[in-house]
């Protein structure tokens, strides 16, 4: 018996809340996540991918409200080009803040999303924080376009895996998103297009 939309986000919530970690549908590509303010679940994570921790991640946010919250001060072309932006865009804030200290790079910045995906946007508004948002492989293996190339090792390794029947509106584009990093003088630098 299939899992309905609501059903499967209490599982994934779950998760999240006793520090486990998911394979999920983003609005780029499947990816892991867990609580991005758990220092503990980040490093099951890294584990799982086999990933050195010396690199900071994306995380998912709901909304700018959510930025705010982990980030000293949003500067203002960032809350612009969200605004304008019209594909998926991940935007690199200085000032990191209450965050697992994994998931922020050397120079105190964060890299956060907020996703054009009906399913991570309900999961992230219930979960109240942001998630983790790196691609479903094992580091420095290609990043996988579809869930049928997801690695069984990572499959296994995971507490829960969202159904991809799930993916109602069809919005992964199957593709890592457009990053661009600001700075609070509002200098902006296009780190992949």
């Amino acid at each position: 018996m299939e899992e309905t939309f609501k059903e499967v986000i209490t599982s994934a919530l779950d998760v999240l809340k006793k520090g486990g970690v998911i394979l999920y549908p983003t609005d780029t590509v499947w990816g892991l996540g867990c609580d991005a303010t758990n220092e503990e679940a980040v490093q099951r994570l890294f584990e799982i991918k086999k990933r050195p921790g010396a690199k900071s991640m994306v995380l998912l946010a709901s909304d700018m409200d959510m930025v705010a919250r982990f980030v000293r001060k949003i500067p203002d072309i960032a809350i612009d080009l969200v605004e304008v932006n019209d594909k998926p865009m991940t935007i690199i804030y200085p000032g990191a803040e209450h965050l697992a200290p994994s998931t922020v790079a050397d120079d105190g910045s964060v890299g956060i999303r907020i996703p054009v995906s009906n399913f991570c946007l309900e999961l992230i508004r219930r979960f109240r924080r942001p998630i983790t948002s790196t691609s479903a492989n094992i580091s420095g293996d290609p990043t996988p376009l579809e869930f049928d190339d997801i690695p069984a090792e990572i499959r296994d390794a995971v507490d829960y895996v969202v159904p991809p029947e799930i993916l109602e509106d069809k919005i992964a584009t199957g593709h890592p998103s457009q990053i661009i990093k600001v700075e609070v003088d509002g200098r902006v630098k296009v780190i992949r297009d």
